[in-house]
C-alpha cells in the first residue's frame, strides 16, 4: 500500500473531513476550534460562503489560463484590487504558487536589479524550504540540514528578540542594529549587498514582532547604502496583525518589495511579489514565469478574500480580538511559571515555555499543545527550540471564540504542567 512520506509529521491527530468558519470536524463529527488557520492561510475562516461561491463560479468559467500564454480577467482584476491595499509605489506584481517561490523571485530580482550578489537575513528567520529560501532561513536546522552546500552569499544579522536577549526592547533594537552594522563592516560590504529580507514578525522563529525602531533602522541603512529592503509578509500580512501589512506598525517605513502568500487566497495556492514598476522592470528577460502562477480559480478566491476582509472589517477585528487574546494569555501565564513570555501583535500570539533556569522547555510546550488538541483546540508550536506555542486564528474570530480558546488553553496548560 502507498502512504504519505514518513518524513511528514502531523502536529495533531485530527483527520478533518469538513470545515466551517472557526471549526474543523472529523469523521465522527467531533468539532475542533482551529487556532492554526492552516498555518495562517484561512484568514476568512474555513469555507467562507463568499469564497466558496466565487471559486465554484470561476471553476465553471475558466480553471487555468497560463499567464505567459494568455491573460484572464481574474488576474487583471486582482492586480488592480491589490493596488488598493499595497504600500504606495509598489505598483507591479508577479504571481506564483507559494511563499518559498515568491522569496526566490524576490532574491532573483534583487540580484539582477542591483548587480550585487549578497543578501542579509536575520536570526530566527524563515523564508521557505526551496534551496535559496532555505539558505536564507535560520529558524532551525531542520530547514537546512542535509542539503548542503547551501547557496552562498547569505549573511545573518541579529534580530531584536528582547526576551531571549534579556534586554528591554529599546536596548534590543540598538543591539541588533549595531550587529547589522558589524555584518556590513565585516561580512557583506554594502557595495556587494543586494537586499535585506526581514519578517516584520518572526514566524517559525517564535512569533517575535520587529519593533518599529528596528524596521526604521533597516530602512535608513537600506537608503544610505543603496540596498533593497524586502518585507516577507507571507505569514504576518493580509490583516493578521491588526494592520493590513505588519510592517505598517512602523509608521513611515515602506519596503522596496513586499512578499505575500498564505492569507492571500483563503486556502488556494497563490503568492505574489510586489515592487515598483521601475524596479520590477530590471528583472532580466525570462527570469519571471511559471506554469500555475496566477491561476484563475486562485485569483477568484483572492478577490473574494479581499471583499470579505473589507466588508466584514476583519483587519480591525484582528486588532480587537488580538487584544483580548493577549490579555487572556497573560492571565494564564501569570499563574504558570513555565510560561516565561507572552508576546505578539494582533492575531499572532506566542507563549514561550522555559525551565526555571530560563532555558527553553520544548517538552512542556509540546505537552500543552497536545493537551489542547485533546480538548478540542488546535494549536502549533514554533521557535528555534520548539518551545513556543503559537496561536493564529482566522480573522473572523469572535470574542466568544477567544474566550472558548482561552478556557481550553488554561486547562491544557494545567494538564501539561502538573
Amino acid at each position: 500500500m502507498t502512504q504519505l512520506s514518513p518524513a511528514l509529521r502531523q502536529a495533531t491527530p485530527v483527520i478533518a473531513t469538513r470545515g466551517e468558519g472557526m471549526y474543523l470536524y472529523d469523521a465522527d463529527d467531533r468539532r475542533y476550534l482551529d487556532f492554526t488557520a492552516g498555518v495562517g492561510v484561512t484568514g476568512t475562516g474555513h469555507c467562507h460562503p463568499r469564497v466558496v461561491e466565487a471559486v465554484q463560479r470561476q471553476a465553471g468559467r475558466l480553471i487555468h489560463g497560463q499567464y505567459t500564454t494568455v491573460l484572464h480577467d481574474q488576474l487583471l482584476t486582482l492586480t488592480a484590487r491589490l493596488g488598493e491595499v499595497l504600500p504606495a509605489g509598489l505598483d507591479s506584481l508577479f504571481y506564483l504558487n507559494s511563499g518559498s517561490e515568491a522569496v526566490e523571485a524576490a532574491l532573483r530580482l534583487a540580484r539582477q536589479a542591483t548587480g550585487r550578489q549578497n543578501v542579509i537575513v536575520f536570526d530566527g528567520s524563515f523564508h521557505g524550504r526551496t534551496m535559496g529560501a532555505a539558505a536564507m532561513s535560520t529558524a532551525g536546522t531542520r530547514f537546512r540540514a542535509g542539503i548542503g552546500p547551501l547557496m552562498p552569499g547569505v549573511a545573518v544579522a541579529p534580530f531584536p528578540y528582547a526576551f531571549r536577549l534579556g534586554m528591554s526592547e529599546e536596548a534590543a533594537v540598538a543591539h541588533a542594529l549595531r550587529g547589522l552594522d558589524h555584518v556590513l563592516a565585516t561580512v557583506s560590504a554594502p557595495a556587494e549587498t543586494a537586499a535585506m529580507f526581514v519578517e516584520p514578525v518572526l514566524g517559525e522563529g517564535g512569533f517575535v514582532p520587529a519593533p518599529p525602531g528596528f524596521l526604521a533602522g533597516l530602512r535608513e541603512r537600506a537608503d544610505r547604502h543603496g540596498i533593497l529592503l524586502v518585507a516577507d509578509e507571507i505569514q504576518a500580512g493580509f490583516g493578521r496583525t491588526g494592520a493590513f501589512w505588519a510592517h505598517q506598525h512602523a509608521p513611515g517605513v515602506v519596503p522596496d518589495m513586499v512578499i505575500t502568500a498564505k492569507g492571500l487566497a483563503s486556502g488556494f495556492p497563490l503568492s505574489a511579489l510586489a515592487a515598483p514598476t521601475e524596479l520590477m522592470s530590471r528583472a532580466w528577460p525570462g527570469s519571471q514565469g511559471g506554469t500555475y502562477g496566477g491561476n484563475a480559480v486562485a485569483c477568484a478566491a483572492a478577490l473574494a478574500t479581499l471583499d470579505v476582509i473589507r466588508d466584514e472589517d476583519l483587519v480591525a477585528n484582528a486588532a480587537v480580538q488580538g487584544g483580548l487574546l493577549a490579555d487572556g494569555l497573560r492571565k494564564t501565564a501569570a499563574d504558570c511559571p513555565a510560561i516565561a513570555d507572552v508576546r505578539g501583535v494582533g492575531l499572532m500570539a506566542g507563549n514561550e515555555f522555559c525551565r526555571p533556569d530560563g532555558s527553553p522547555d520544548p517538552a512542556t510546550a509540546q505537552r500543552a499543545q497536545r493537551a489542547a488538541a485533546d480538548l478540542g483546540l488546535l494549536l502549533l508550536t514554533c521557535g528555534v527550540h520548539g518551545n513556543v506555542v503559537r496561536m493564529l486564528p482566522a480573522l473572523i474570530v469572535t470574542a466568544e471564540q477567544i474566550d472558548e480558546a482561552l478556557a481550553l488553553w488554561a486547562e491544557a496548560v494545567a494538564t501539561a504542567t502538573r
